[in-house]
């Protein structure tokens, strides 16, 4: 193949049309020549397909619009013919066309599929006419059988016949189906669903096999196990995962249904999983079987955003939205709040606490950072820049933080004055969500909009490496405590591992 095919958002060159079909040569990059996608009448193209036998066909769909096209390479033009579906209106959502070229098949958002005679462009047949697909059809793909795999928006995937469109296989998959993935002549084959999770099938006894899981939606923080470079734990809408860190494999699911957890931490002994939710609530968890240990029920009245565990894990500070920070002692069979201190104005992004447990430090979107003494609950030092506080760190000596945020500075203080040490520009582009320093205090990492995970020297204030792979803004960043991995969240649901490429001189 030299061309492609592909719907385009952008306004064509020679008509006003919005919506245009361009066709582009792979080798040389450049645009043959394109046509607006559909007629006056019809709405958006929403997917393409070409040919199996001819490179100057293809097919493109979408609603009330279904055409085959025609390449003049010569004369750089793309010519359409409109197929005839009747009375029959459908919006189209995917399209497999047979391996001979004689028919095309569109599935729709009604839950059904037309068959379409490629050469007449006329309907030959559509069903299944009673049990439609429930959410409509996603995906197809075509069997060398010449048996059809159905993806649905509510989950059922089955293998039907092409020609009578019954099903012969069914299974029900969490969610809707995304992607269907042929392996080799078909015996295996790889779904993809809106859960973020991978199955593999056989086709013999079409049985779903889990072989990947992700966060369908933004994970919001990370938080590894204290003293072991092993296990990691992740948030997002729903639910907290735990993960093993040399294997990919998710070991523990914690859900919450129709709420989001803003952030975790381990609690140092490794026998508790502490957790802030939107609603309100601080959850603790067993890491070993996700069992519900403790719910402090009104924790913030504006959602819990942030949370800390104290070394000697008897008590939890945590932050809301509201601006409130709060220590929470806990008991044999409960807890008790401890103290409520104000001085915040806007949401707690972030809380660190110090290794003598006698301390900690807050960051705001308020833009200060304050240093709180936790025995006698009141504030000990506050900083203050022109920028919404996402993220602060004690270096491991504790006689400096670092904090970050929207300004896209990273920013060095005197713990014990308040006073500006030193400021780096963090980032060209978008705030600084995420940071962590080493155990030598060395080194740090940061991660933000610019969706680049940055590695500084500690003294030199020097970028020494740096990470390219994510394709959302990074919302939360962590070194293991060996300093030989780190791991790294985004905004689109990615959880990214990284060798860390400076081994602790502990």
């Amino acid at each position: 193949m030299t061309s492609i095919w592909c719907p385009s958002e952008v306004r064509m060159m020679a008509g006003k049309h919005p919506v245009g079909i361009v066709v582009w040569n792979i080798e040389t990059k450049q645009a043959i020549c394109g046509s607006p996608a559909s007629p006056h009448s019809a709405g958006h193209c929403l997917t393409v397909q070409y040919s199996n036998t001819n490179e100057n066909i293809f097919v493109s769909a979408g609603s009330g619009t279904l055409s085959v096209w025609e390449l003049d390479l010569p004369n750089r033009k793309i010519r359409p013919t409109e197929c005839q579906t009747g009375k029959l209106k459908r919006i189209v959502k995917c399209i497999e066309i047979s391996e001979d070229d004689r028919f095309i098949f569109c599935g729709t958002t009604s839950g059904d599929i037309m068959k379409i005679n490629l050469k007449t462009g006329l309907l030959s047949d559509c069903g299944p006419v009673k049990t439609k697909y429930s959410l409509g059809v996603n995906v197809l793909r075509m069997m060398k059988s010449g048996d059809l795999l159905v993806g649905s928006g509510s989950g059922t995937f089955t293998l039907c016949s092409s020609t009578t469109f019954k099903t012969l296989k069914e299974v029900k998959l969490e969610k809707g189906v995304t992607s269907i993935a042929l392996r080799g002549e078909g015996q295996q084959f790889f779904v993809g669903t809106e859960a973020a999770q991978m199955y593999r099938f056989s086709y013999q006894d079409f049985k779903p096999e889990l072989i990947s899981t992700s966060h369908n939606s933004a994970v919001k923080d990370v938080a590894i196990a204290f003293g072991t470079s092993e296990l990691f734990a992740t948030c997002s809408k729903e639910d907290i995962r735990l993960w093993h860190i040399d294997k990919p494999k998710e070991l523990l699911r914690i859900t919450v249904p129709n709420m989001t957890c803003n952030s975790l931490d381990f609690m140092v002994d490794g026998h508790s999983i502490i957790s802030a939710w939107d609603d309100g609530k601080i959850r603790v968890f067993a890491p070993e079987s996700g069992r519900v240990m403790l719910i402090i029920h009104n924790a913030h009245r504006m959602g819990v955003t942030a949370i800390a565990g104290t070394r000697d894990c008897k008590r939890i500070v945590s932050g809301g939205g509201e601006g409130q920070v709060r220590v929470w002692e806990l008991q044999s069979r409960g807890h008790r709040l401890l103290e409520t201190m104000k001085e915040h104005k806007a949401t707690v992004a972030c809380i660190k606490i110090k290794s003598d447990d006698k301390e900690c430090v807050t960051a705001s979107s308020d833009g200060a950072c304050i240093i709180w003494d936790i025995v006698r609950f009141v504030s000990l030092q506050m900083v203050i820049a022109n920028t919404m506080f996402r993220t602060v760190c004690y270096h491991p000596e504790e006689y400096q933080i670092i904090t970050s945020g929207t300004d896209r500075k990273v920013a060095y203080w005197d713990v014990y004055d308040g006073s500006a040490i030193r400021e780096l520009e963090g980032s060209k582009s978008g705030a600084i969500n995420g940071m962590h320093i080493s155990q030598d205090g060395k080194h740090f990492v940061t991660g933000g909009d610019d969706k680049l995970v940055k590695v500084w020297d500690y003294m030199d204030g020097v970028v020494t490496h740096m990470g390219i792979a994510h394709g959302g803004s990074i919302t939360s960043i962590k070194i293991c405590s060996n300093s030989r991995t780190l791991i790294s969240t985004s905004a689109d649901g990615a959880i990214l591992r990284w060798r860390f490429p400076h081994p602790s001189s502990l």
